[in-house]
């Protein structure tokens, strides 16, 4: 790593990345509880509802990212079985994802970013939000992801008892809003061809977002460049990465 980004010590690292994982979980795990077995979906709640689901969303995008920590193993460096099992539990949890199938893909983005061999990127249409999307979709989405969702759906629906339009708007709303989220803020914006280029072989760019609003919008991937530039930065350490590359050197 850079001289001008900061070094955190290996103890340190998995001690801030598992408490913020387990607060962002508890976080999730209970609005989901809440928003499934407590609340009760009327007319005159409809706006509240729609908050939960804007905060399910956001923490949802958590998760993931918490799982692509785990990846990289800058979640808890050191201890590979403990990335796995937690990537692996989020990845789950998430969309029914597999770690292994996921983790490959995701290496294979760093090894070929902007390519034809990216996983991530749509060759094809590299300008194009939705049919880029929709292709993003295609290649990670597939009959586990829906035999997963499925399942779940049919349980809260038959078994629970939860109205159908709960289930959609504090369940499966978050759940497709995140996947654009992620897809917009931490692959679209980032690796989109525009007139400028990029900066070097990663063929990745950052948003110029201030650290509210980028742990905002994608838990601070948004700041691609330096994540690619140094993947073994944990996401809540993106920002003073950042400001480490901003400084001038010094004679």
């Amino acid at each position: 790593m850079s001289q001008h980004t900061p070094v955190i010590a290996r103890a340190a690292q998995a001690g801030i990345g598992l408490g913020l994982a387990a607060l962002i979980f508890a976080a999730w795990l209970a609005l989901h509880i809440y928003a499934i077995f407590v609340f009760e979906l009327t007319w005159s709640n409809v706006p509240l509802a729609l908050v939960i689901a804007a905060v399910q969303c956001w923490l949802s995008v958590g998760l993931f990212i918490i799982s692509h920590d785990a990846m990289h193993g800058s979640l808890a460096p050191g201890m590979p079985r403990l990335n796995g099992a937690i990537g692996g539990g989020l990845l789950f949890l998430y969309a029914g994802f597999g770690w292994r199938r996921m983790r490959d893909a995701h290496f294979d983005h760093h090894r070929h970013p902007g390519s034809e061999s990216d996983p991530d990127f749509d060759h094809a249409n590299p300008r194009s939000f939705w049919r880029w999307y929709y292709t993003f979709l295609t290649r990670y989405f597939g009959w586990q992801s829906v035999l997963y969702v499925s399942t779940i759906v049919t349980i809260y629906w038959l078994v629970v008892g939860v109205p159908m339009a709960q289930i959609v708007l504090v369940f499966g709303l978050p759940a497709i809003a995140s996947s654009m989220q992620l897809f917009y803020f931490g692959t679209y914006r980032p690796h989109r061809h525009r007139a400028d280029g990029f900066a070097d072989r990663h063929n990745a760019r950052s948003d110029a977002f201030s650290p509210l609003v980028s742990l905002a919008t994608c838990f601070h991937f948004g700041y691609h460049h330096e994540h690619h530039r140094f993947p073994q930065t944990p996401w809540w350490a993106l920002p003073s990465c950042r400001r480490g590359l901003a400084e001038p050197k010094r004679s």
